[in-house]
């Protein structure tokens, strides 16, 4: 009796103890077929641990058994069930992804467009090196940060917040949407000039980045200029007070000679387009003119040993003879517009033609006097008054007194009698007559 009943306790540990690792034996489905392959990844990824799916197509064809590393590579350890396998092909790749945005991570198989013979088992599994899935893993590696900052709890009750808030305004929210989507519609057309206003901004703020210290320090100069603003503000006053009276003032002084102006303008049009037409010509001129300044002072004894001269004579020598309408009248026929001769330095003399003769120039040179028509011109000089007699009691001299004598005597210069000229042309020779 006594050796009995620590056996049944032993026996009753034992059996414990064999349930408790039977429990854990189909807990890990140590007893079900499986056929073990291999899974070498660069990492194993967040929130992928022992026991996480193993999915082909979307259909479950697996379990993780193990999670460890090896090297560099993280090595998982896979059961794929015996009643799939045959659909699984041997060149799979693997890609580690999550069920949802904060769900666990999965093995997703992606099989290849070529038919292989179904994998076998302690097949190694190579990762997915494909472009898309290594944007995939990158997107997914960079949003782990993200989630971590966002706190998915509450983002979570933020999104239930939105789901309630929406709740019963579906019809609104689609008419919202479709509404923008018009909108977008109306805006693709101007996107072109949209990406050019952009890239021209882009330019504007390289420009602006470039003279910030510029505008900086003329945003510091302008506190200056600013503060004697603010000093002298009351003499701005003042100044803004006639400024604007000014301005009344000449605002009634346009209002009345508006139309002075107006027929000023229209007036000097025509000399002001011969002005502009011959600017070019006013500096070589101007020019000349100042060049021309020392020989006029020398010519006029300026800087000579004589200052007591206080007036120059100037004598013509050769009289061309009085006005004569029809000969004398001046005409200018040169038409090539505004130019600019040279000025001939010593001892070149005058006249001084442009090359090609005056007449090619256009101008004309008026005719020498003639001796056998004395009267087409006064003599000057000394022998002016040994020839008046010449012209004593002749018509010319009878019209001149005449005009004279008419106002006097109350009548027309015609009715002045002739002999009037015996009487008073005496007294007037050699007199000098004001006209008023």
């Amino acid at each position: 009796m006594k050796v009995r009943y620590p056996l049944y306790g032993v026996v009753f540990l034992v059996i414990a103890a064999l349930f408790v690792a039977l429990s854990i034996a189909f807990y890990r489905k140590t007893f079900v077929e499986v056929v073990p392959v291999r899974l070498e990844t660069s990492h194993a990824g967040n929130q992928l641990r022992v026991g996480s799916d193993v999915k082909l197509r979307g259909v479950v064809v697996g379990e993780v058994r193990a999670v460890r590393a090896e090297g560099d590579l993280a090595v998982l350890d896979l059961a794929l069930d015996p009643d799939t396998v045959a659909g699984v092909p041997a060149n799979v790749t693997a890609r580690l992804l999550p069920k949802t945005l904060f769900g666990e991570r999965y093995v997703a198989l992606q099989a290849p467009a070529g038919p292989a013979p179904p994998i076998g088992a302690n097949a190694v599994i190579g990762q997915d090196r494909s472009s898309t899935a290594v944007e995939l893993e990158q997107v997914l590696d960079n949003l782990m940060p993200l989630l971590r900052t966002v706190r998915p709890d509450k983002l979570a009750s933020a999104l239930g917040a939105v789901s309630t808030a929406l709740d019963g305004q579906g019809a609104r929210l689609g008419d919202t949407i479709a509404s923008l989507g018009d909108h977008l519609g109306e805006l693709e057309p101007a996107l072109p000039d949209l990406r050019a206003d952009l890239r021209a901004l882009a330019t504007v703020a390289d420009t602006y980045a470039v003279a910030g210290p510029e505008l900086v320090t003329a945003l510091r100069d302008l506190t200056t200029t600013t503060g004697t603003i603010a000093e002298q503000r009351s003499t701005l006053a003042s100044l803004y007070g006639e400024v604007t009276n000014a301005s009344v003032d000449l605002r009634s002084f346009l209002a009345a000679n508006q139309d002075n102006l107006i027929d000023l303008v229209a007036t000097a049009r025509p000399t002001l387009e011969v002005l502009a037409k011959y600017a070019p010509e006013y500096p070589c001129v101007l020019g000349q003119l100042v060049d021309a300044i020392p020989a006029a002072d020398r010519a006029f004894g300026k800087g000579t040993a004589h200052p007591n001269v206080t007036r120059v004579t100037i004598e013509i020598t050769a009289s061309r003879g009085k006005y004569v309408p029809g000969r004398d009248t001046p005409r200018y026929d040169d038409r090539r517009g505004p130019r600019c001769y040279p000025v001939a330095k010593p001892p070149a003399r005058f006249p001084q033609y442009p090359a090609g003769g005056p007449l090619a120039d256009g101008s004309t040179k008026p005719p020498p006097p003639r001796s056998d028509r004395p009267q087409d011109f006064l003599p000057t000089g000394p022998q002016a008054a040994a020839s008046a007699p010449a012209l004593a009691n002749s018509p010319a001299e009878r019209d001149l007194l005449a005009a004279l004598l008419a106002p006097q005597l109350g009548v027309e210069p015609a009715a002045v009698p002739r002999w009037a000229s015996l009487l008073v042309g005496p007294l007037y020779r050699g007199a000098e007559v004001e006209l008023r």
